[in-house]
């Protein structure tokens, strides 16, 4: 079958009409309630959000990947100005280091006209990431190539490619915007801005509960959990000149809400291969299940879809998973930012891509329409700056 090929008789109405059929045969429940009684607010690493809690700027890794997410993100894509080159970069990414490490501690930046907006970190996190543009500028060998074009992208140069990355990631809105405005403001002399794309998470949960998108379904239940060694041999690149650092895939996913909206329950639960409410495999009865694509159910068919999202996504190997770490956003259009870290784009990312293009019942109500690969490298020591093992 040739990418982009649909197996024939894969419609919505198809789909419609299996997950009335598996009605009798799939349970569902009501969405889950609100907290119980007695339950706090509180981010997602469990603290109280008041504003104080601060994460570390300096280690061996940049902060903002395996950091507990915040609630609050902004995506900016960068462009190279002309003749920017490797002595101009490491100029920039001194004074961009300089910038984070005093925003992410609560402190104004070097001439910051308001520092009272600096004043509550509330974990702010800032992180850089490298596209194939800064690489050729500094005349840096590798870094992240270009992803093949899927059937299923529509995508948009608005929302796409960039030469350098910021991630700034924070549970205060008003926090995280003066650091982006102080960061891009202090790039302006280097580079010109293509894109910023904000997103938000569930800031008030049950501590353990996976994030859920806007199409109501848990979102990153298959997930390497940072600290394990899985994590480690999944996410970052163990050996070479990348060492230490990981790559980033940023795509843009538009959601149609409209038609999904339209869509009845059992048909939402059969596309996806997971139940709503407490996002159980179809052939399990709670979230962290198994999935046991084997099972069949009464009249012999699978219970979960050989074309379900979570069969096409499935990844045997844990050390070949990737790490998400997903934003919600509802501008102009609604959707999800997913933002997936791995040591290995055309190991990770890119089969399970090829995948889901050639027959994913979801693609019905999703669409790609933005798409950006970065490096992300190590992070660096008090005397040091981020990426400076490339262009120092």
């Amino acid at each position: 079958m040739s990418d982009g090929e649909r197996p024939a008789g894969i419609s919505r109405r198809r789909v419609l009409a299996g997950g009335a059929a598996a009605g009798g045969l799939v349970a569902t429940g009501a969405l889950a309630g609100g907290l119980p009684a007695g339950a706090q607010a509180a981010n997602g690493s469990g603290q109280g959000v008041d504003g104080a809690a601060v994460e570390p700027f300096h280690g061996a890794r940049q902060a903002g990947v395996a950091t507990t997410p915040q609630a609050h993100a902004a995506f900016a894509g960068l462009d190279l100005r002309k003749g920017v080159g490797r002595e101009a970069l490491g100029r920039l990414m001194r004074l961009l280091t300089d910038d984070a490490r005093r925003l992410t501690q609560g402190r104004g930046a070097l001439a910051d006209t308001e520092p009272e907006l600096a004043a509550l970190p509330a974990r702010l996190t800032v992180t850089f990431g490298f596209g194939p543009g800064l690489f050729r500028a500094a005349g840096v060998k590798g870094g992240p190539g270009q992803l093949p074009r899927f059937s299923v992208d529509r995508l948009e140069d608005r929302w796409s490619e960039g030469d350098l990355l910021l991630q700034i990631c924070c549970d205060d809105p008003v926090t995280l915007a003066h650091a982006l405005r102080m960061i891009v403001k202090d790039t302006a002399s280097f580079t010109k801005v293509r894109w910023v794309q904000r997103g938000f998470r569930q800031a008030v949960q049950r501590p353990g509960l996976t994030q859920r998108n806007l199409m109501g379904q848990l979102d990153g239940t298959v997930n390497p959990k940072p600290g394990t060694p899985e994590f480690e041999r999944a996410v970052w690149i163990a050996d070479g000149p990348l060492a230490g650092g990981t790559m980033l895939v940023l795509r843009r996913i538009r959601m149609l809400m409209d038609s999904w909206d339209a869509t009845d329950r059992v048909a939402k639960e059969f596309t996806v291969g997971r139940r709503l409410d407490n996002g159980a495999p179809l052939s399990g009865r709670a979230e962290h299940d198994e999935a046991d694509f084997a099972k069949v159910n009464a009249i012999g068919f699978p219970v979960i879809s050989e074309y379900a999202h979570i069969r096409r996504a499935h990844t045997q190997d844990p050390g070949l998973r990737m790490f998400r770490r997903v934003y919600n956003y509802d501008e102009e259009d609604t959707g999800l930012l997913f933002a997936a870290y791995q040591a290995d784009v055309a190991r990770q990312f890119t089969p399970v891509q090829r995948r889901l293009a050639k027959a994913d019942l979801l693609n019905e109500w999703t669409t790609p329409i933005g798409s950006a690969v970065f490096y992300i490298p190590p992070g660096c020591e008090e005397s040091g700056w981020v990426g400076q093992g490339l262009l120092g």
